[in-house]
């Protein structure tokens, strides 16, 4: 499986800029043919706690349309962040899927919004976990700060050969970002596929460069750089089962003993 990771110096606020860059960008990946592109978190707009300004209906979302469109452009499957409207609710910070064909396949409302810059203020929490079907093979999906919580990639990692994880993780905590995509990928066995940002927001923090993919035996998996933000990865997802086989780790988990903690 070809991934190409999209670590987009996004635009603060201005959903028209990253579309031009984005547009930019795909036409280079193009020449690639990858299976799945991967944005970072709320890709059109930086992490931005104008929620209500700009929150989408998916069932008319021009971003979801914009992605699609290119998916089947591209014949490939495509990972995207987006704001979405709720109805009585606060809008919820979404991971949003599309297939070659440009249909939605999944979609992921982030479980822990980041309390320590406000978010939960202004986005309300989802409510279930969310994963799609590849090749007979299922990824699991994260959101940022979600990497914080091992318990959720544990609950994925049941029927998930790899998780993605989309975030705006400043350069401040990347040593964090680092080694928790570490972490998450040795303890669940899993490939773990996490993409950033770069440049710097609308608050003045800073990102860098800090994309990548680590295997289910948590090695750093070698990369095709591609352009100034993209790079591909190119993965044998049935790795994650074989792994699990030789040193399986899960069946010793003492769940029963975990719950006063869950």
């Amino acid at each position: 499986m070809k991934i190409v990771l999209v670590s987009l110096d996004q635009a603060w606020e201005n959903k028209n800029e990253n579309q031009l860059k984005i547009c930019k960008e795909l036409q280079l990946i193009g020449a690639y043919h990858p299976d799945l592109i991967v944005f970072p978190e709320m890709t059109l707009t930086g992490f931005t706690m104008n929620s209500l300004e700009f929150a989408e209906y998916k069932e008319k979302s021009p971003t979801v349309h914009f992605f699609s469109e290119y998916a089947k452009k591209m014949n490939c499957y495509i990972v995207f962040g987006v704001i979405l409207q709720t109805d009585g609710k606060l809008p919820t910070n979404n991971l949003i899927v599309v297939n070659a064909e440009g249909e939605l396949v999944a979609q992921y409302a982030k479980i822990h919004p980041f309390s320590y810059s406000g978010e939960n203020e202004y986005y309300s929490k989802g409510e279930k976990l969310s994963s799609f079907q590849y090749n007979g093979h299922k990824i699991g999906l994260s959101i940022c700060y979600d990497l914080r919580f091992p318990e959720l990639f544990q609950a994925l990692s049941k029927d998930c050969d790899a998780i993605i994880v989309i975030a705006n993780w400043p350069k401040k905590r990347s040593a964090h970002w680092t080694a928790l995509l570490l972490a998450r990928a040795i303890e669940t066995q899993s490939y773990m596929i996490g993409v950033n940002r770069t440049g710097i927001d609308g608050n003045n923090l800073e990102y860098e460069e800090s994309s990548l993919v680590i295997s289910p035996n948590g090695e750093n998996v070698k990369s095709l750089f591609l352009t100034e933000y993209s790079n591909m990865y190119d993965i044998d997802l049935s790795v994650a089962n074989d792994i699990r086989r030789l040193f399986p780790v899960k069946r010793d988990r003492q769940i029963e003993m975990y719950k006063d903690i869950l």
